[in-house]
């Protein structure tokens, strides 16, 4: 018997104010093309910029795909290297969505922590794929923009029990291509499945759900 693949959701963003082509997209769908092995499953989707429509899409994301890993992917104007988020935040969102909706709360779910960590070491991720030798930079943050991109980390983290990872990518051409964008998702989530795979094993060598 083949043994069963392990299923990965990759989500990215869809346009929304200046950036008319969301190269988080971009770099999902070039990571599309190239895969993550035999043993993994991959399942991309497109995620509109909207409050809403996160906070509905997520757990069914969860819910369809029993994911072995989540990893949502978002565009930072102002980032220069592709950034590993360590967590996400419950409250402080004031921005206003593509709909130009905001929730009235501020807070992503109520009366829930106001900080979740990722289980996944960033850290080591981010050392072991510098160490690989790609010819993207790789760096961490703990604050990833009380947007959408922080809020859809925040849910994703609360639904998943941390099982989830946040990156952040520059806009295209800032300084990297939408396929070096891809190489290093690639890189970045195969290490992630590797890290996840250890875990497992320490804790008795069985995944429990």
């Amino acid at each position: 018997m083949e043994p069963e693949k392990k299923a990965v959701v990759v989500t990215g963003f869809g346009p929304f104010g200046e950036h008319a082509v969301n190269s988080s997209w971009v770099a999902v769908q070039e990571l599309e093309k190239m895969g993550l092995g035999e043993g993994v499953d991959l399942h991309v989707y497109e995620v509109p910029v909207e409050y809403q429509t996160v906070q509905r899409l997520i757990p069914a994301l969860w819910k369809k795909h029993c994911p072995e890993l989540v990893v949502h992917v978002g565009v930072s104007g102002m980032a220069t290297t592709v950034t590993l988020e360590k967590c996400g935040h419950n409250v402080g969102y004031r921005g206003l969505d593509n709909c130009l909706f905001c929730p009235g709360s501020h807070c992503c779910v109520d009366g829930g922590p106001e900080c979740i960590d990722s289980i996944i070491d960033m850290d080591a991720v981010c050392e072991r794929v510098t160490a690989s030798g790609l010819d993207v930079a790789v760096t961490i943050s703990k604050d990833a923009g009380r947007y959408l991109c922080d809020f859809t980390y925040y849910t994703s983290l609360y639904q998943s029990r941390g099982r989830s990872a946040f990156v952040h990518v520059p806009p295209l051409g800032k300084p990297y291509s939408g396929e070096q964008l891809g190489r290093a998702l690639q890189a970045i989530i195969e290490e992630m499945l590797d890290i996840l795979e250890q875990m497992g094993e320490k804790i008795n060598g069985r995944h429990e759900h």
